[in-house]
């Protein structure tokens, strides 16, 4: 039987969930992701709610759907430590390497992620390839510094394009950069990061996924680095 989007979806969202009350201890802080595939494990966390203490979202919008369901959220700066950070992908690698931001959310995703011990991705397979970048890589810009930073990627050969009438929830703006094949992952994300006016960009290679629950028609496969 051929499975939905939406279906392998729900069944990795519900891997996620069972994951965490297999191995992370009950009463503990969950950082949660932005996006369709998230928003399917808020959805399932709401099933186990009494063994989690609170939530730090990545997003307005997760935030929102949190609460929605009575699930606590904190603010990141109140909470010093968080086993478990769960997210979606646009692209990963079998290093678990990844392209994040298509929501725009890529900058709070990134904050979230380094406090957490553990990254776990929830994503199908056809979120699995070999070389990132045919999805557009996102980077998020002060606006002042839009016109610059187009112009420094440019030179590194990728083709930058405003994201028309969408601003951050830290109210920035998002350059969609077209044209890459990434073989460099964590040498790009540096270098990126560097340029003047970047807020930071959605490659996620420096600090990657731990854990990748990858939602087949076959089940949901756990590949790990």
């Amino acid at each position: 039987m051929s499975m939905t989007q939406d279906q392998l979806k729900q069944a990795v969202a519900k891997a996620a969930a069972d994951y965490i009350v297999a191995n992370i201890p009950a009463g503990s802080i969950i950082g949660v992701g932005t996006g369709s595939t998230a928003n399917c494990f808020i959805d399932e966390l709401a099933r186990i709610k009494d063994r989690v203490a609170a939530t730090v979202a990545s997003s307005e919008a997760t935030k929102k759907r949190l609460e929605g369901h009575g699930i606590k959220v904190l603010d990141l700066n109140d909470v010093s430590a968080m086993p478990v950070y769960v997210d979606g992908a646009d692209e990963i690698t079998a290093k678990l390497e990844m392209v994040k931001g298509g929501g725009g959310a890529l900058t709070r995703e990134k904050i979230v992620a380094a406090v957490a011990d553990k990254f776990i991705c929830v994503c199908d397979a056809s979120k699995l390839v070999n070389v990132l970048g045919k999805f557009p890589l996102p980077v998020e810009v002060i606006p002042m510094a839009q016109a610059y930073v187009a112009r420094e990627i440019a030179k590194l050969g990728g083709q930058p394009k405003l994201r028309e009438g969408f601003v951050t929830d830290n109210g920035n703006l998002i350059l969609d950069v077209h044209g890459w094949q990434i073989a460099d992952p964590a040498g790009l994300e540096t270098t990126l990061n560097g340029i003047v006016g970047v807020v930071t960009n959605g490659l996620f290679a420096r600090r990657g996924a731990d854990l990748l629950l990858l939602a087949t028609p076959e089940g949901v496969q756990q590949l790990t680095k």
